[in-house]
């Protein structure tokens, strides 16, 4: 760690933790834009306008949101959001939502840094459970099993795609992160 709150993945990609977005906006958009137009599968189709990732961005942050963020001098080139569950019996855990890691940069241990971080804040928070769910046959899948994530479940036709046909998801859980 070279400063609070900046966690060092080498000696150029830094994961630090956003509060507000308000400084980061654009960037945050444009790294929607260019992951889902690329056909990742986080909840929106390809195309996107830009205009509706500036609106989603302007929505997403609230209390239960942990926010992170992979700069490469000093570029926004990744994000993950850890979803903290509010309900009275689920205190103990939370969602990861979002790994995005803008082409140009994967394959580089930006999306495995997010993750560790977002279960380290999971750990700092008290949440012992961790869920998700992607796109069953997306990269993504081999990313979370190697990590220890147990696969839970699959849900045909859960998501649709920008062809317009239904696509599986695979649910995943890790827990015990005591």
């Amino acid at each position: 760690m070279t400063e609070k709150g900046v966690i060092t993945v080498n000696a150029d990609v830094k994961i630090e933790q956003k509060t507000s977005i308000e400084d980061h906006l654009n960037e945050l958009s444009d790294l929607l834009v260019q992951v889902v137009d690329d056909g990742a599968s986080i909840g929106f189709l390809p195309p996107m306008e830009r205009s509706e990732a500036i609106d989603y961005w302007s929505n997403a942050m609230n209390p239960d949101v942990i926010l992170l963020v992979a700069k490469l001098q000093g570029k926004i080139v990744g994000s993950v959001q850890l979803h903290l569950c509010s309900k009275q019996n689920g205190g103990h855990r939370a969602e990861i939502a979002k790994l995005m890691t803008h082409t140009g940069y994967r394959r580089n241990g930006i999306g495995r840094s997010l993750m560790l971080e977002a279960e380290k804040k999971a750990k700092q928070e008290r949440r012992t459970l961790l869920v998700l769910d992607t796109r069953e046959g997306d990269p993504s899948n081999l990313l979370y099993t190697s990590l220890g994530y147990i696969q839970a479940g699959r849900i045909p036709e859960y998501a649709k795609s920008a062809n317009g046909e239904f696509q599986p998801t695979i649910f995943y859980y890790k827990n015990n992160l005591r």
